[in-house]
């Protein structure tokens, strides 16, 4: 990192992603959840929380220190970064279990909507002195009869080779290594970009300080962050991850998995090159 870089804030990066998320709420489906089932899944969670207090013998000092953290990730803007990064992965496994086609995993804070679309043979729009090993992203997305589905979106972003986001780091361009990426007839695409690099989480904050406070540590392992649609098929979000990559293995958000591992090759000229096809689940009814 270079004199003239800023390393996002906790406080910063919960306030984008705040924003972000609050955007996106109009066309997003709406929990219309019964309450019934509210009572039922408030009522297990305060029977966890309760049974830890037992269970660990909790006192009145630690409780107090609690609540003040607690109210310092509201004040602070974190709650997007620590469901996130804590909770996601279990939403998602949990949603999994009754659907088909391609692996997903947590979206993450970092999404923007709203990318450059680009031809599905294309690079990803990136600085001029652009840093990083030249990466290659292949494959083609089909349903899960093995149908090729043209026309699709390969919504695509990830860091650069230090680490950041554009949208959520100062010192990055807007749109940088970001883009949605439409399948040529044959479903297929072909992505130019760079290797990003492993990040820790913003840990400036009331999330970082749990992290420290439970002797954990803040590393995210470098990953492609893509969400793939189609019309009529149900959108997959995932992240593909480099095999024999730092922190693969401990992963702060648990959102490895052993499927959505890359294991890219060089093809001579100093680019990796790495294959990877989708498949999407048709939306029945």
């Amino acid at each position: 990192m270079t004199a003239t870089q800023e390393s996002p804030t906790a406080a910063g990066s919960g306030a984008n992603a705040s924003q972000s998320f609050k955007a996106a709420a109009s066309t997003r489906d709406v929990a219309d959840t019964p309450p019934e089932r509210v009572a039922a899944i408030v009522t297990s969670i305060l029977q966890g929380v309760h049974g830890a207090i037992a269970e660990h013998d909790v006192t009145y000092p630690e409780f107090q220190a609690a609540k003040a953290w607690l109210m310092e990730v509201g004040e602070g803007g974190e709650w997007p970064l620590f469901m996130d990064v804590f909770v996601e992965h279990a939403v998602e496994e949990q949603v999994a279990k009754a659907q088909t086609g391609t692996k997903g995993s947590i979206l993450g804070p970092y999404f923007l909507p709203d990318q450059t679309r680009l031809s599905s043979t294309c690079s990803l729009p990136r600085r001029d002195d652009e840093q990083g090993t030249p990466l290659v992203l292949e494959g083609q997305v089909r349903d899960t009869g093995g149908t090729p589905l043209a026309g699709s979106e390969v919504d695509i972003w990830h860091a650069d080779s230090d680490g950041y986001y554009s949208g959520f780091a100062p010192h990055v361009p807007d749109g940088n290594l970001r883009g949605v990426v439409v399948t040529d007839e044959e479903g297929r695409f072909a992505i130019h970009t760079i290797q990003p690099a492993p990040y820790q989480i913003p840990h400036d904050g009331p999330t970082g300080q749990l992290i420290e406070a439970a002797g954990w540590h803040p590393w995210r392992p470098a990953h492609l962050h893509i969400q793939v649609r189609a019309e009529g098929h149900r959108p997959i979000t995932t992240q593909l991850y480099f095999a024999g990559g730092d922190y693969l293995d401990s992963d702060v958000a648990e959102a490895t998995k052993p499927e959505l591992v890359l294991d890219p090759q060089d093809d001579g000229t100093g680019t990796r090159r790495s294959t990877y096809d989708f498949e999407l689940e048709p939306v029945q009814g």
